[in-house]
């Protein structure tokens, strides 16, 4: 561990992976000053504010990879922290269901590499043992993860960010960061208000990570992609016809899961999302068109190329976006007893998709370090999950020589 001096630190975004850097920074280093750079006038405003709730177990990750490692460690991390905070933490169990021999045999793939992930509890289960964990779901085979649970992420945020200003920290709401600038030692950070100096910055932008790094003199690649999922609420009269979380197989055809059951922690259920382009990075709704953002994709080639080998996973999701029906009938190959179910659509949640330049998707997390500057330049799924490894990792990287 290095012994360098870092005394006062930003950190850029105010989403879940932001705050809880800072509050690392704040909980590792000496006498520091951390301040919180966030453009909205409050917290988890994008994909924070806008998931689906699940803390992750880390069933699908390639071993050894980052998105494994640092789901593990943050799931612990995430638990002791409700736990500590008094914030709801609901082990509900999840269920991966195979509908085909194909997807039985993709499904024994995720088994062993949640078995070489250390996945606790995780088994796999006969189509008539389906039913001793949701009496109502059907498959010819499930993946049974019960320690997969569902929080609260916004609130875990606030609470995250609690503990950074108790120490002194500063949030700055309504303060949207233009560039950073690499100084002989140090990078100014430059707002609207003015430039600051600071002996570290941690950039955790999502939505719009590429665009900071590019203003910063990075690589505009790996470009943000922006897909929007849709949610629906099941009836009241419904809800209680599923206990935790379903899932579909993964397909490796499609990019995208498909849409599945989510219970939240308020108690309601969720059907989705499905998986679309954006006519924004930040629209929540059909009307919500930015020109800017359509024209960074449009005229990224690498989009082209993943359009063209993703078109019948495009007319997959573009069915459960125009069709109610055809959204239900999805959850309904799972849970047959959802037919004639009521559901009601909730806001949207906008994907930070990081593409190559070929069109190939990022999967794993991606987080560089510049000198004093260290970015986060994709973290998806598991994403939230995550977080307090992710800022465990990144104060490790931060300090290192």
């Amino acid at each position: 561990m290095s012994t360098r001096s870092i005394k006062r630190a930003a950190v850029v975004g105010g989403g879940i992976i932001g705050i809880a850097v800072a509050r690392e920074l704040s909980n590792t280093l000496d006498d520091v000053q951390v301040t919180v750079y966030e453009k909205e006038d409050h917290l988890a405003a994008h994909q924070t504010g806008h998931n689906s709730g699940v803390v992750h177990a880390g069933l699908y990750y390639e071993p050894g990879g980052l998105k494994a490692r640092l789901c593990r460690r943050g799931v612990q991390l995430l638990q002791e922290f409700c736990a500590a905070k008094g914030l709801p933490y609901e082990a509900c169990g999840k269920l991966v269901i195979a509908q085909t021999p194909e997807e039985q045999k993709r499904l024994d793939s995720i088994f062993a590499r949640a078995t070489a992930n250390g996945v606790p509890g995780a088994r796999m289960l006969r189509g008539d043992q389906i039913p001793e964990v949701e009496p109502n779901a059907v498959g010819l085979s499930a993946l049974h993860s019960p320690e997969t649970a569902i929080v609260d992420y916004t609130a875990i945020t606030e609470a995250l960010a609690d503990d950074v200003r108790t120490v002194g920290g500063t949030i700055r709401l309504g303060t949207e960061v233009t560039s950073l600038e690499q100084q002989g030692s140090g990078v100014v950070v430059a707002t609207k208000d003015g430039n600051e100096h600071y002996d570290l910055v941690v950039t955790c932008a999502g939505l719009q990570s590429d665009r900071l790094a590019k203003a910063t003199g990075e690589p505009s690649t790996p470009r943000i992609v922006p897909f929007f999922g849709q949610y629906f609420l099941l009836g009241r009269e419904a809800r209680e016809h599923v206990k935790g979380l379903i899932y579909p197989v993964p397909d490796p055809k499609h990019p995208f899961l498909g849409v599945h059951l989510t219970k939240r922690i308020d108690g309601e259920m969720m059907l989705g999302p499905n998986a679309f382009i954006s006519f924004g990075r930040e629209s929540y709704a059909w009307k919500d068109v930015n020109v800017r953002d359509v024209l960074d994709y449009t005229l990224f080639p690498g989009f082209w190329n993943f359009a063209r080998h993703n078109v019948p996973s495009a007319a997959r999701e573009f069915q459960t976006v125009i069709s109610k029906k055809k959204f239900i009938r999805e959850a309904m190959r799972f849970v047959p007893s959802l037919e004639g179910a009521s559901v009601l659509p909730v806001t949207r949640g906008v994907r930070a998709q990081a593409m190559n330049g070929d069109g190939s998707l990022v999967d794993d997390f991606v987080i560089a370090r510049r000198r004093d500057t260290v970015m986060v330049r994709n973290a998806p799924s598991p994403g939230a999950t995550s977080s307090m490894a992710i800022a465990e990792y990144i104060v490790e990287q931060a300090l290192a020589e």
